[in-house]
């Protein structure tokens, strides 16, 4: 059985009324923030499920919104996201969907930068202001945001790993969970790492130069 704290059992501090709906919601918001990294001037929220049927009653579309823009699930300002995103020039659309097989509690958020491109995150609220992201730019992807967690999109390519590997272990990082995923042989591939310990931005813009790499996001916990 997993192991459960007074926190995962009572729920987070947080601005109400669920911690499924809208602590979650936050988060996952605040998780996407953090994987898209570039500056957005359109959000679409696609809700499945629980989501769909609920999101105005529960507040879980301004708590999507607010995660989005940086808020934590107890920042007061929760409450008028709705208003904040429209002060700051950021459209945001809410859509009901089927997204298939998963979680009650799922959204899909596209992400329109200000560069003109487009970045797409699927999560899942699963309890107690507990998420998992599932889905990025058409990975499956597992991440819970618990950990400091590095996001590589890399080419398929011999070395690029070892690479990864090597430069974190001279800068004293040790991996504590490493998935690859890719679409197929030779193509792009995305590397989820999950560390014991926070990775600077330094580390991160080291991790940029390797050759073959193509992008990396660090998403980390003090953030949500």
């Amino acid at each position: 059985m997993n192991d459960y704290s007074i926190f995962d059992i009572m729920g987070p501090i947080m601005i109400g009324p669920s911690s499924s709906h809208t602590a979650g919601a936050a988060r996952l918001g605040n998780v996407a923030r953090s994987i898209v990294g570039k500056p957005f001037r359109k959000v679409i929220f696609s809700l499945h499920g629980s989501f769909a049927n609920t999101y105005k009653g529960h507040g879980t579309d301004k708590a999507l919104v607010a995660g989005v823009l940086g808020m934590k699930p107890n920042d007061e300002r929760l409450r008028n996201s709705l208003e904040e995103a429209q002060r700051q020039g950021i459209e945001v659309v809410f859509q009901q969907t089927d997204l298939g097989e998963c979680h009650e509690n799922t959204v899909k958020m596209d992400f329109f930068a200000q560069n003109g491109e487009m970045y797409s995150v699927t999560g899942s609220s699963i309890g107690g202001g507990n998420i998992v992201i599932t889905d990025i730019d058409g990975y499956d992807v597992e991440i819970n945001g618990m950990s400091p967690t590095i996001i590589v999109r890399q080419h398929d390519t011999k070395g690029v790993i070892s690479a990864i590997s090597t430069l974190l272990a001279n800068n004293d990082i040790n991996i504590a969970v490493m998935k690859l995923k890719r679409k197929k042989r030779g193509d792009e591939a995305s590397t989820i790492i999950e560390t014991d310990g926070e990775v600077s931005s330094d580390i991160i813009d080291a991790l940029k130069k390797i050759e073959n790499i193509v992008d990396v996001k660090y998403v980390s916990p003090s953030n949500m």
